[in-house]
Formats: C-alpha cells, structure tokens, sequence
C-alpha cells in the first residue's frame, strides 16, 4: 500500500473527502517526523512506539576497492510494535 491507496482507504472508511483525509494523514506524519527530530519516542496505544536511535561512528570498507572508510555517527528511527498489533499479524 503507497500513500495515495493508505489515503483512499482512510476517506473510505471515515466518509471524508480525499483531500481531507490527506491534510490529516500529512499532519499526523508531520508531529511524528517533527517529534522524532527532537529526540523525543511517539507512542500510540495498540499500533507500536518510534524511537530514535544513536547509530555510533564506525569504520567500513569500500565493497569495490576494499578501501577503509569511516561511516559518521547518525541517528535512526526505529518502530517497535505493540502487542495489539503483534497479535493481529500473527491470527
């Protein structure tokens, strides 16, 4: 599912407008990625919890010349499902 099919279904099931159901689904994307940036973890009771995660500096090689390169610190977004969810992926 892309997000024009997620957005169909979400004004299907709620009987809104297309166009509103994408300014929501933007917005709720938005508070996600923009709490996230803080450093902050988004959890949402029965779907899972995002938490950002340190990914230290490491070094790596080249797979083409074998060469050593060093891979800079980053920071991830990880999702960690709630059991709710869990349940209902696995029957």
């Amino acid at each position: 599912m892309n997000q024009a099919e997620l957005v169909d279904a979400l004004a299907a099931d709620q009987g809104i407008a297309k166009s509103d159901a994408k300014k929501f689904l933007d917005a709720a994307f938005g508070v996600i990625a923009s709490t996230a940036a803080k450093g902050e973890e988004i959890s949402i009771n029965g779907f899972g919890k995002f938490k950002v995660k340190d990914s230290p500096a490491r070094d790596g090689r080249n797979p083409a010349t074998g060469e050593t390169i060093s891979i800079a610190a980053s920071r991830k977004l990880a999702f960690s499902p709630a059991k709710a969810l869990k349940d209902k992926l696995n029957g």
